[in-house]
């Protein structure tokens, strides 16, 4: 029996390390990610744009998410109050503020406002408002910062399901709304594309197909948050309905997909047309010009039209416009 108690002790050792090693390099991962794009809107002032602003808070939300990963540690009750809170309070910042970009094209491409800039303020106060409300909440009947266990588990139905009701709910209904606002800009650029082609406008069809090919990028980051988080999903509701037993390869999904959410947003969301422009042009400063006629690429990303968000929200309501004013 006592053999056999060691054996199991030193397997749940063992996986608890391995869990720790995968969601540690996830987050690493995603921490260089995030600052990256951290790191360049501060130093290009180009890219200081409005759409591109919430994409730069999208990234310090991811950044100090995983950054709270890795300093979280079930050996030290500070370390792990530093990951529960707030780990909890950036990420789910990071995906409200995919809301905020959603939104923002929705309003823009189906509405045809140009008012964005002025929901700045609100868009602060309901991201930081709404973490910080859901994390309050959380520790309502948890035990979380225990020293001993793993820092992310909680103990008891009421932490459990307060688990659920502060973080994967407001993730789900992020999730839906961002497909359903994706669905509703698809369907506007292909009505207006089918307008163009009916009026027979080359420059009008031209542009729209341009507008099409970079949504056709952007339609597809409601799947990050989905690949991001299901495993955890999963994880979180088996663990619910049995306690106490935990599958071990399903936990190593979750925190490694989970922990990747900041370098998939980063590569998603910050790593558009506008940025390797930016970087480009920099480099392109300081090679001569032997090495500049040597490098092709670098000339075709400084003169390459920028079809992505930035100027999606910005001159989509114009094309619009003129489109019906030709009918």
């Amino acid at each position: 029996m006592a053999a056999a108690a060691a054996a199991a002790a030193s397997q749940s050792l063992r996986n608890r390390e391995l869990l720790d090693a995968v969601g540690t390099t996830a987050a690493a991962l995603s921490l260089a990610g995030s600052s990256f794009i951290v790191l360049c809107y501060l130093l290009f002032r180009e890219l200081r744009k409005f759409s591109f602003k919430l994409v730069y808070f999208l990234a310090l939300a991811d950044m100090l998410c995983s950054l709270f990963s890795i300093m979280g540690g079930p050996a030290n009750t500070f370390y792990c109050f530093a990951h529960d809170y707030s780990a909890h309070f950036f990420c789910v910042a990071s995906f409200l503020w995919t809301t905020t970009i959603a939104f923002t094209l929705h309003r823009t491409v189906v509405k045809h406002k140009t008012d964005v800039e002025e929901f700045g303020f609100i868009f602060h106060l309901y991201v930081w408002g709404t973490s910080l409300a859901t994390t309050v909440l959380r520790s309502i009947g948890s035990d979380n910062g225990r020293p001993g266990t793993w820092c992310w588990i909680q103990q008891g139905s009421t932490g459990k399901i307060l688990h659920l009701v502060t973080f994967y709910l407001p993730l789900w209904g992020a999730i839906l709304y961002n497909g359903f606002t994706y669905y509703q800009v698809n369907r506007m650029l292909n009505n207006a594309t089918r307008m163009a082609v009916g009026i027979s406008d080359r420059s009008i069809q031209s542009d729209m197909r341009a507008d099409k090919k970079a949504f056709n990028r952007w339609g597809y980051y409601p799947l990050i948050l989905i690949g991001s988080w299901a495993f955890a999903t999963i994880n979180r509701l088996y663990d619910f309905a049995n306690p106490g037993h935990k599958i071990f390869w399903l936990s190593i999904l979750d925190v490694g997909f989970a922990g990747l959410m900041g370098l998939f947003n980063s590569i998603a969301y910050g790593l558009n047309s506008s940025v390797r422009r930016a970087i480009a042009e920099r480099i392109d400063t300081f090679l001569p010009e032997s090495v500049k006629r040597s490098l092709p690429t670098l000339s075709r990303l400084r003169s390459q039209q920028e079809n992505e968000l930035t100027s999606l929200i910005v001159e989509s309501n114009n094309r619009n416009n003129n489109a019906a004013s030709n009918t």
